[in-house]
C-alpha cells in the first residue's frame, strides 16, 4: 500500500528516489519500496513508518539542515489507498471522518492526475455527509484525495502534515 506521494521536478525522479531511500533509511526504514509512476515528477512510496511522522521528521531535517533535502518538492502522507471509484472514495472518507473532531472545520482538496472522475461529484457527495463546518481558507483538517489514474490515496490531516519544500524554506527566511 502506498503511504507517501512525493513530487519532484521532471526528469529528477532518479535523484529523488535516491534521496528518499537515504532519508527513510536514516528514519529507520531500510526496506522502503519506491515506484516512479508513469506520471512525470510523481513517486509513490511504501514505508513501514507512519507517513505523518515521516513528514514531521523531514520538516525538522529541513529546518536543521536546509540543504539535506534537495529533490523532494512535496511529500504527502497517504492513510488509505483504494481503487479510483466515487462510491469507494466516499465510503472510505466517511469511515475516516471521525478524525475531524466536532468543533473542527475542514476542506476537501482533490489532486487529480490521469483521471476523468468528477471532482465536483466527489466533493458534493462527501460534503453532504460530513456535518462539520467548511473552511476553505483556514480549515482545521484537510480531506486530501490524491487521484493517480486507477489508484486513489486518501488522508484526513492538518495542512501542516504535508511537506512543501518551498513553503518550509520560505518560512525559514521570515
Amino acid at each position: 500500500m502506498i503511504n507517501l506521494i512525493v513530487t519532484c521536478a521532471r526528469n529528477l525522479e532518479g535523484e529523488t528516489e535516491d534521496e528518499l531511500i537515504d532519508i527513510l533509511d536514516e528514519l529507520g526504514d531500510s526496506d522502503v519500496k519506491i515506484s516512479v509512476s508513469n506520471m512525470s515528477g510523481i513517486i509513490t512510496v511504501q514505508t513501514k513508518l507512519d507517513p505523518i511522522d515521516v513528514v514531521r521528521k523531514m520538516k525538522k531535517m529541513l529546518l536543521d539542515e536546509p540543504w539535506s533535502i534537495r529533490y523532494c518538492l512535496r511529500v504527502i502522507p497517504i492513510q488509505k489507498t483504494i481503487e479510483t471509484k466515487i462510491d469507494e472514495i466516499e465510503k472510505i472518507i466517511l469511515s475516516m471522518s471521525d478524525k475531524i473532531e466536532e468543533k473542527e472545520s475542514y476542506k476537501i482538496l482533490i489532486e487529480k492526475r490521469n483521471s476523468d472522475i468528477s471532482s465536483k461529484e466527489i466533493i458534493t457527495k462527501v460534503a453532504n455527509k460530513i456535518k462539520n463546518k467548511v473552511s476553505l481558507d483556514f480549515p482545521d483538517k484537510v480531506i486530501l484525495i490524491e487521484i493517480l489514474g486507477i489508484v486513489t490515496g486518501i488522508s484526513v490531516l492538518k495542512n501542516s502534515d504535508i511537506l512543501s519544500l518551498e513553503k518550509t524554506k520560505r518560512s525559514m527566511s521570515d
